[in-house]
């Protein structure tokens, strides 16, 4: 009971420093998937258009930010972009949290929504080519709302993989769950392992709900498309 007591103790101490942790790799997450998520998107359909200079463009910068290091990729922005004394890139911890997170988001979720968009059967845009639509017009209506049912799956995986990257901001000082980890145990160095465990708690209480809407999303999305066939 001791052990137990103490380590209650060491909870109630923490617990404020680590919430707002907590609260501001909540932020960052949320704001990036979002951003990355419409950018994301927007290059995903981009990437399948009828322009090989835009495909090479847009499959540059996938592979840049999908086959580099996430932490080389926020010591370039926070560290490198400044140095070039570019007044818009001079970015302060919380602004190159988000720009970087964003990025690398959206260079998943780009080859998420371009793969979701060519795994439609070919047979639907030629048949709205037949009835007269624009590719615009064939994109919206056919082949973006078949196309999304099938980018739910790895969108959930890929959100988890960005909360989780979070815990690389400590590097360059935001105070996010993990970085307040770090202070406390400096505080408690005797009580290492277990703050380490509550950090891992309050990662696992955050993305846990994710993966848990994300396959409540997929059941839905599967059972409208079910029913769309039925009808």
């Amino acid at each position: 009971m001791e052990w137990f007591a103490q380590k209650w103790q060491v909870v109630d101490s923490l617990s404020p420093f680590l919430l707002h942790g907590l609260w501001m790799t909540f932020q960052v997450s949320m704001i990036a998937i979002i951003l990355g998520s419409l950018l994301g998107a927007v290059l995903g359909i981009m990437k399948t258009l009828d322009s090989r200079a835009l495909r090479l463009g847009i499959d540059a910068y996938m592979h840049f930010f999908r086959g580099t290091p996430y932490l080389v990729q926020l010591y370039l922005i926070y560290f490198v972009l400044p140095s070039l004394g570019i007044a818009w890139l001079q970015f302060d911890s919380y602004t190159a949290a988000i720009v970087s997170l964003t990025l690398y988001t959206a260079s998943y979720v780009t080859a998420i929504v371009a793969s979701a968009i060519d795994a439609v059967p070919r047979g639907q845009e030629e048949a709205a080519r037949a009835c007269g639509m624009t590719k615009a017009q064939r994109l919206y209506h056919i082949i973006v709302p078949q196309a999304l049912r099938l980018t739910v799956p790895p969108m959930a995986s890929v959100y988890v993989i960005v909360i989780k990257s979070t815990a690389v901001l400590s590097v360059i000082g935001l105070s996010e769950l993990t970085r307040q980890g770090e202070t406390s145990i400096l505080r408690m160095p005797q009580d290492t392992m277990f703050i380490y465990a509550l950090i891992a708690g309050l990662y696992f209480v955050y993305c846990y709900p994710v993966l848990r809407f994300a396959r409540w999303a997929e059941r839905r999305v599967g059972s409208s498309a079910a029913a769309q066939e039925n009808a």
